[in-house]
C-alpha cells in the first residue's frame, strides 16, 4: 500500500504533460491554423475542364474519395471507370482509353503507381509517349502512415523515365491551373496531388503555373531557395520568419521537375553573394535538390555554399504529421533555424 501511494504522490509532482496528437494528426491537413484552403482543387478543376472536355475520362483503382476524383465521377457518372485495387490493371486500361483517342486522367496513391505500376507506365504508357495523366496523392511526407504510403522516392523512380513530364504543384491553385494545361500538353504526365484541403498560397504572389517555367515568387539577397511542391509553401513560411533576424531570403519555385527549367535556375543561382539551398519534399537522393546540383556543376556555377533540405535516405516513422516534419527537418521552423545555422 505505501508504494502504491508513493507512486501516486511521485506523479501528481511531475510537470504536466503535453497533449497527445491523436491518430488524425497523421492525415492532417498541411495548413497551418487559420490558413485559407480550398477543397478538392484537382477535383473541381478536373470537373470543371471536363465540361468542354469532352475526350476526359477519370480512373482509379478504388481510390477516387481519397484522389478527390469522386467529384468528377459525381458530374460526370458515364465517364468515370472504377477499376478496383488493380493499379496495373489501371495503367494498362489507360493506355488503352489513350489509344482510342481518349485523354485518362488516372488515380492513385504515389507509392502505388511508382512502385507497383512503374513497368505497366513505362512500356504500356510512357513508350509509347501515350496521352495518360496519372495523378498521384500522399507524395513524400503527407501522410504519417509510414514506408507503406510515403512516396518518398517517386521523382527519383520517374525522373529516368524517358517521355514522361513530371509536376509537383505547391497549393490549391498551381493544381487548378496545371490540370488544363497538362490535358493540352501531349504525352503522359506524372503529377503529385495535394489533396482534400489544400493551402492557398500562392494566391497573393499574383502567381501563374506555367508547365515547364519555373517562377520566382519572391526576390532576396542572402539566400535562394529553389523549392518545388509544398516546399515553396514552407519556403515562404520560413523567409517570413528569417525575416524577423534581417535575413532577406528568395523563392524560386519550380512545378516541374522534368522537364527542369535550367536557365532559370542557373541565372538565379549565378546572381552573386546567395547561398543556394534546394528543398523538396522528397528524398535527397535522386530528386530535384541533385537535378539542381547537376545542372550547377556543367554551367560551372558556383555559389557561395549550396545545401538540400529533404527527407533523409531512409524509411521513414510513423506517426503525427507535425512530429515528423519537425524530426525531417521539412518544417518552417526547423527549417529557419538550419539556414540560420549554416549562414
Amino acid at each position: 500500500m505505501s508504494q502504491v501511494k508513493e507512486k501516486q504522490s511521485n506523479v501528481k509532482n511531475e510537470a504536466p504533460a503535453k497533449p497527445r496528437l491523436t491518430t488524425s494528426a497523421m492525415i492532417a491537413s498541411l495548413a497551418a491554423e487559420g490558413q485559407a484552403t480550398r477543397p478538392a482543387p484537382f477535383g473541381h478543376a478536373l470537373a470543371e475542364l471536363a465540361k468542354v472536355r469532352t475526350d476526359i475520362v477519370g480512373m482509379t483503382a478504388d481510390l477516387a474519395k481519397y484522389t478527390d476524383l469522386h467529384i468528377f465521377a459525381k458530374e460526370h457518372p458515364e465517364r468515370f471507370y472504377e477499376m478496383g485495387m488493380a493499379e496495373q490493371l489501371l495503367m494498362g486500361a489507360a493506355a488503352g482509353m489513350a489509344r482510342e483517342g481518349m485523354v485518362p486522367f488516372a488515380t492513385t496513391y504515389a507509392v502505388f503507381a511508382s512502385r507497383r505500376a512503374y513497368d505497366f507506365i513505362c512500356m504500356a504508357i510512357a513508350e509509347e509517349s501515350l496521352n495518360v495523366k496519372i495523378v498521384a496523392a500522399l507524395p513524400g511526407l503527407t501522410t504519417g502512415y509510414g514506408p507503406s504510403h510515403q512516396a518518398t522516392d517517386d521523382l527519383a523512380i520517374f525522373r529516368a523515365m524517358p517521355n514522361l513530364t513530371i509536376v509537383d504543384p505547391c497549393d490549391a491553385l498551381d493544381i487548378e491551373q496545371a490540370v488544363p494545361q497538362i490535358a493540352d500538353h501531349q504525352g503522359p504526365v506524372y503529377m503529385r496531388l495535394l489533396r482534400g484541403n489544400v493551402p492557398a498560397v500562392l494566391d497573393e504572389y499574383n502567381y501563374k503555373f506555367e508547365l515547364g517555367k519555373a517562377k520566382m515568387i519572391r526576390d532576396g539577397r542572402d539566400v535562394l531557395i529553389i523549392s518545388t511542391g509544398l516546399m515553396t509553401m514552407r519556403a515562404l513560411e520560413t523567409a517570413k520568419l528569417l525575416q524577423k533576424d534581417s535575413v532577406d531570403v528568395g523563392v524560386l519555385h519550380v512545378p516541374t521537375i522534368k522537364p527542369l527549367d535550367e536557365d532559370a535556375i542557373r541565372k538565379e543561382a549565378a546572381r552573386s553573394g546567395r547561398m543556394v539551398i534546394v528543398a523538396e519534399n522528397h528524398s535527397v537522393v535522386g530528386g530535384l535538390g541533385e537535378a539542381v546540383a547537376g545542372v550547377l556543376m556543367r554551367a560551372n556555377v558556383r555559389p557561395p555554399a549550396f545545401r538540400q533540405i529533404g527527407l533523409p535516405d531512409a524509411f521513414l516513422d510513423a506517426g503525427a504529421l507535425p512530429t515528423l516534419h519537425d524530426r525531417y527537418g521539412i518544417s518552417a521552423a526547423v527549417m529557419s533555424a538550419n539556414i540560420k545555422s549554416w549562414l
